[in-house]
């Protein structure tokens, strides 16, 4: 069915912008692979985000995933003493493995599609994140998402449980001079689908809050995403990710392009 390879998540597991789902990525059945490629850029209003990557989907069980972030602190970097186009880069290795449920077929019944999975982060700027309060310049995040697609009503729901230490979804290291310790944190995640082309949604995604130099918030999208067929997806945002590094009031696009089979 179109739309149901979704998108890609800003940490390249297969998703939505923000949270990860459980369905595993591209349109690969139980007898298949699928695969896609996926670039997104996050202008906000100090800072901009941009990540590439791409993920595999094995026999609709297993998903394996890899994404380059590159977090380009642009004028605030003066401000922060860091260089003005300061960047902070990150290196995220996914795998997702879904237990039971099909998000598709199973209408019948209220259980959902449920995945587990790990997203290993290894950021780059070690010496930057100790002197800010961070621990460690890597970390693990461990989750479980389930996902519910309502066929008859056109509507997709979806629920994960992460448990991190990321600062800055590990752009900023793990761990923290407040808290050091894994966190619970939660994504949630609703899908309208308009017709089989046109997509309308909205996510919410909780933070750690480590660090004393600064505050983090949680994140918020508000997105339309765009099928023209089983190879291309197009996601555009409205992004809001609160405090960032002492500047307040992150908010601005997210646009992301994915290509795959």
């Amino acid at each position: 069915m179109l739309a149901t390879g979704g998108a890609s998540q800003v940490e390249g597991a297969g998703g939505g912008g923000l949270a990860t789902w459980a369905m595993i990525t591209g349109y690969g059945s139980r007898d298949g692979i699928g695969a896609n490629t996926h670039f997104t850029y996050v202008g906000l209003s100090d800072f901009s985000l941009k990540s590439y990557g791409f993920a595999i989907g094995l026999h609709d069980r297993l998903e394996l995933s890899y994404a380059r972030q590159a977090f380009d602190t642009e004028d605030a970097g003066i401000t922060l003493g860091l260089g003005q186009n300061f960047k902070f880069n990150q290196d995220i290795y996914g795998i997702k493995l879904r237990l039971v449920g099909d998000a598709v077929h199973d209408q019948d019944t209220w259980l959902p599609q449920i995945s587990v999975g790990v997203q290993h982060k290894r950021a780059d700027r070690g010496q930057v994140i100790r002197l800010i309060g961070g621990r460690s310049d890597r970390g693990t995040d461990f989750y479980a998402a389930a996902s519910k697609l309502f066929l008859s009503e056109s509507l997709l729901v979806n629920a994960t449980l992460r448990a991190t230490k990321a600062n800055q979804f590990g752009l900023l290291g793990f761990g923290g001079d407040r808290e050091n310790g894994y966190s619970a944190t939660y994504e949630a995640s609703a899908a309208y689908l308009l017709n089989k082309h046109l997509a309308l949604g909205a996510e919410y995604r909780t933070k750690p809050d480590n660090l004393s130099f600064a505050r983090e918030n949680a994140a918020y999208s508000l997105f339309a995403s765009v099928f023209p067929n089983k190879h291309i997806s197009m996601t555009l945002a409205y992004v809001d990710l609160g405090d960032i590094a002492l500047h307040p009031d992150q908010r601005g696009i997210y646009a992301s392009l994915q290509a795959g089979f």
